[in-house]
């Protein structure tokens, strides 16, 4: 008997989660919600998901952990389908375990492993610092031992993953040259979030000369205007995040960019806006995470002036669909190319760049040339060259 696990939010709820259905005792049921607080439209997503999973397993015990577990525990612990509720402090420890590190898989051939957690920023938009606690960077050995157990597994891409990765301590870049020196087996290493102020020189060498780091970059951008930035407190400034993306196409033509955008923060004029949405252009973003401002309590950016709901939803539809219009374009251009592609699941992979595959001809974990024959959708279709 084995633990479900639920996961919501960010690739690190996805390796832990994972840790702790391991960690579950074998002789009960249980349901492992592991919640995001990232906007309140994933706390009403995480209750939902608790519902959901009762109804669907009404004998298993639900534990409810992440991080609006941890920003507001006792409102989780009123539900009546929970039976336990665990912070993000003690997560790893719910069970009994005594662990430091997370690595689970989210298909069996691709594998998310720790190796941060916490931040020391103060963004004015975000709870995830109180949520998760300030920067701690894993062990390298405990690192290298976790992917060389997920490889044992079968998995065949390893993905890098944190709240703020970029932060490790020693530096992101010398952490993947390491990993990458020791593990011979390790072909395929992929990065999650990006901050674009902290990508140091050995990640720019690497992704100027090591094949095995897979060129798909997604940097935590959120606004493309000086003064929004400023009042984000984030750390770069417009000019910042496109030279960064400048030395990653630099570095390697084929990378591709990935962001995350916030549409109508609090302040935000009609110009303001413009610029965030002329940054999809300016660093070439072909896949766009584009979240409408969400106040969350106790933040900063709670008590600045808001602006109506009806403009920050029209202004997150603009931004999705010029993103849309952008990643279309992006996919139209790869029909005809032959594109690395490893299988994940159901007849789907994805290219280096991250570019959704669709292959009949194929079975979980194959890898290889794909040529690409045409798109259906957001998806290519490819066949092996």
């Amino acid at each position: 008997m084995s633990a479900e696990t639920v996961s919501l939010g960010c690739r690190l709820n996805f390796a832990e989660s994972e840790t702790l259905a391991a960690l579950a005792p074998k002789n009960e049921e249980w349901v492992i919600v592991n919640s995001c607080a990232v906007t309140n439209e994933a706390v009403r997503q995480t209750r939902q998901a608790i519902r959901k999973a009762h109804r669907r397993r009404p004998d298993a015990r639900i534990l409810v952990t992440g991080c609006a577990a941890e920003l507001d525990g006792p409102s989780f612990e009123r539900m009546p389908e929970v039976a336990r509720v665990v912070g993000n402090s003690a997560k790893l420890r719910a069970f009994g375990g005594m662990t430091s590190v997370a690595a689970g898989t989210h298909s069996r051939v691709r594998s998310f492993v720790a190796v941060q957690t916490g931040c020391d920023h103060r963004c004015t938009f975000c709870s995830i610092w109180q949520a998760r606690g300030p920067s701690v960077s894993l062990a390298f050995e405990a690192i290298r031992d976790a992917i060389s157990r997920e490889i044992d597994r079968g998995s065949k891409e390893i993905v890098l993953t944190g709240v703020d990765i970029t932060d490790y301590r020693g530096g992101l870049g010398l952490l993947c040259q390491r990993l990458l020196a020791a593990d011979p087996r390790l072909q395929r290493l992929r990065l999650s979030s990006l901050d674009s102020i902290e990508i140091d020189g050995a990640l720019f060498e690497l992704i100027a000369g090591e094949k095995r780091l897979m060129p798909h970059f997604h940097l935590s951008l959120q606004a493309g205007d000086d003064m929004i930035l400023k009042r984000m407190k984030r750390r770069h400034s417009r000019a910042i995040a496109v030279r960064a993306v400048e030395r990653i196409k630099a570095a390697r033509a084929d990378s591709t960019i990935g962001a995350d955008l916030i549409a109508g923060f609090p302040t935000e004029t009609e110009e303001m806006s413009l610029n965030s949405l002329k940054l999809l252009d300016d660093c070439d973003i072909v896949a766009a995470h584009v979240f409408p401002f969400s106040a969350r309590p106790g933040t900063p950016a709670a008590r600045m002036p808001q602006l109506k709901q009806e403009v920050v939803k029209a202004r997150a539809a603009r931004l999705r669909g010029a993103a849309a219009t952008r990643r279309s374009a992006w996919l139209d251009s790869l029909v005809g190319t032959l594109q690395p592609v490893l299988m994940e699941s159901g007849g789907k992979g994805h290219s280096n760049g991250f570019a959704p595959v669709w292959m009949s001809d194929s079975k979980l974990g194959d890898s290889g040339l794909a040529r690409i024959g045409g798109r259906d959708g957001d998806h290519l279709v490819g066949a092996w060259a």
